[in-house]
């Protein structure tokens, strides 16, 4: 593993940070060139997406936080709050951040929220995809013991074979991304495609958590996947009831 990829003097450079650097200068790329074809200006792109990746890191700690070190966070708040190398998030805090960043921002601008919604679905898988490479870089979240091929020893965390589910994670939100962008073009209303990411996603992560290394379960089920059920549903409910209003207004219009 390589958590650190270089030092230059008194500077650290992690291996998760690049990766996630990388994922916003091809998110607000891709995205920007989205809103140029839609008729909105590219610089909104940018704006949005930092706002959005500050308040998606901020949520992301504090829900690793509330749930894994809130005990450190009494005796210490200094030792959890400020760590190196942005360690220790949780995605679905990080979701919740950046949906709140995005809403108060589309809000304010009067954009389109399910339009714009869209045009950033596709990058967030894709964003997604490129940072959990940088989670294999750093060794965290990580999968179980396995006597399979596809097993890595992560020496950081023990000798055993595990498994590498953070490329099986890059791997499977890349096919998301395929699958959105092909949508993209092809939707026939307004939120389809930031709808699908949300039922695509709780797929993919309910399936890959039986595969990961899990500090906290209820039963058979991971604490992940009870969040991931609880998505699901929310983007199923989102899909019907968006494609309900679409139908609805094009009678009306008759």
């Amino acid at each position: 593993m390589y958590p650190v990829l270089l030092k230059l003097g008194p500077f650290t450079v992690y291996s998760w940070g690049v990766m996630l650097a990388l994922a916003v200068i091809i998110g607000v790329w891709g995205v920007g060139r989205l809103f140029a074809r839609e008729g909105f200006s590219p610089d909104t792109a940018l704006s949005m997406t930092i706002i959005m990746i500050i308040a998606g890191v901020i949520g992301g700690r504090a829900a690793y936080i509330l749930i894994y070190e809130w005990q450190d966070l009494l005796r210490d708040p200094a030792s959890v709050l400020f760590t190196a190398g942005l360690s220790g998030l949780i995605w679905y805090g990080g979701f919740v951040g950046g949906f709140i960043a995005y809403y108060l921002y589309v809000k304010k601008h009067k954009l389109p929220f399910f339009r714009i919604a869209d045009m950033f679905a596709p990058y967030i898988a894709l964003g997604y995809a490129i940072v959990r490479v940088g989670c294999f870089f750093n060794g965290c979240c990580y999968g179980g013991v396995t006597d399979s091929v596809c097993g890595v020893v992560f020496p950081y965390v023990d000798g055993f074979h595990r498994h590498p589910t953070q490329l099986y994670s890059s791997f499977l939100n890349l096919v998301l991304f395929g699958v959105l962008w092909w949508l993209y073009p092809r939707r026939k209303f307004e939120g389809q495609v930031f709808a699908v990411y949300i039922i695509g996603y709780s797929v993919y992560r309910f399936i890959i958590e039986f595969f990961r290394e899990s500090l906290i379960n209820y039963g058979m089920f991971t604490l992940g996947q009870l969040y991931t059920g609880v998505l699901f549903i929310i983007g199923v409910i989102l899909y019907k009831w968006l494609k309900m209003r679409f139908y609805h207004e094009q009678r009306t219009r008759w």
